[in-house]
């Protein structure tokens, strides 16, 4: 192995265990007030097409990287989606401060 590749091996486990908190916290507290559904709905086509782009290079740290974070932000974004409407819901009905 290089060291060039050392690098993105490096680099794309980092950035792709990055999610895994957030994953996990999600999924603990069923809290996503702080998630926004465009932000990740657009990152998630995002990895999906640099999925895809490593495939047609068969660059495997490029494909191992970005089909773990896939995997990983769509498990986000399906709890924004499944756990979001509860908060739609709560500041429709809260009381407003003055």
């Amino acid at each position: 192995m290089t060291g060039i590749e050392l690098i993105g091996y490096v680099a794309a486990t980092l950035t792709t265990a990055s999610f895994v908190p957030q994953a996990l916290l999600i999924y603990k507290t069923r809290n996503v007030a702080g998630i926004s559904l465009g932000m990740y709905g657009a990152f998630t086509v995002g990895i999906a097409l640099w999925l895809a782009y490593g495939l047609m290079l068969r660059a495997w740290p490029i494909v191992g990287a970005n089909l773990v974070t896939l995997v990983l932000a769509l498990a986000i974004l399906s709890m924004k989606i499944r756990y979001g409407g509860d908060e739609r819901r709560r500041s429709l009905t809260a009381p407003r401060r003055e």
